[in-house]
């Protein structure tokens, strides 16, 4: 019997978790040599360091649906603790095992109650969070960065992100991202990313006359 031909949908989806294991083995690469000192450094998310980012984005490798759920009742419905306890799970005794733990997750595809999509942006996303502060200068595919964008501009599941640009015309200066009407923002779409998911350090790398508004709906994320 022969084997049915895959689909347009699951050829999009093996691409994704290509890119996903990419990144992660990049970002894997970037940390590995990380002064001991640099792991405690502030990330662009509130209140957690580097290193706690980077396990956080280990737990999220490690969550299939049932242990979500299972997460989700555990913390009565507080969507916000069952984030906040998931990454202190995977820190380990030190930033070493930190590392590791999150090199072993590299070709994971397992995930919450999320398309393969939302999984790309947190790697991407989070990527950044842990760069930046860092100096760290990391060179994403156009395409790859643009399938985030597409993502982001129309959905607000993970992160706010619809709703921060709403009104607003963004411009990729580097791939072929481009999406409203309104105030112009322009510039790398790395940046527009980053800005749409409210990290406004990279409203810097932005030009326009709607940078302000957007940058005042930023916040630490």
């Amino acid at each position: 019997m022969t084997e049915p031909e895959p689909t347009s949908e699951r050829i999009r989806e093996a691409e994704v978790w290509a890119s996903i294991r990419t990144e992660r083995a990049a970002l894997a690469a970037d940390l590995e040599k990380l002064a001991d000192d640099r792991w405690t450094t502030p990330s662009l998310c509130r209140g957690l360091t580097v290193r706690e980012v980077l396990a956080h984005l280990t737990a999220g490798a490690s969550l299939n649906t049932v242990r979500w759920l299972a997460g989700v009742l555990r913390c009565r419905f507080d969507f916000d603790r069952q984030v906040a306890l998931r990454p202190a799970e995977q820190l380990g005794a030190d930033a070493a095992e930190t590392l590791e733990r999150f090199r072993r997750v590299v070709p994971s595809t397992t995930k919450p109650p999320l398309p393969a999509i939302a999984m790309l942006g947190e790697t991407l996303v989070h990527g950044e969070d842990i760069r930046r502060p860092l100096g760290i200068r990391h060179a994403y595919p156009t395409d790859v960065v643009t399938r985030v964008a597409e993502y982001y501009r129309g959905s607000d599941m993970v992160v706010v992100a619809k709703k921060r640009v709403e009104g607003l015309r963004l411009t990729a200066v580097d791939g072929p991202f481009t999406t409203g009407s309104g105030p112009a923002v322009s510039g790398p779409t790395l940046a527009l990313v980053m800005a749409m998911t409210g990290r406004a350090t990279y409203c810097d790398d932005l030009e326009g006359d709607g940078v302000e508004l957007l940058r005042g709906r930023c916040g630490t994320a």
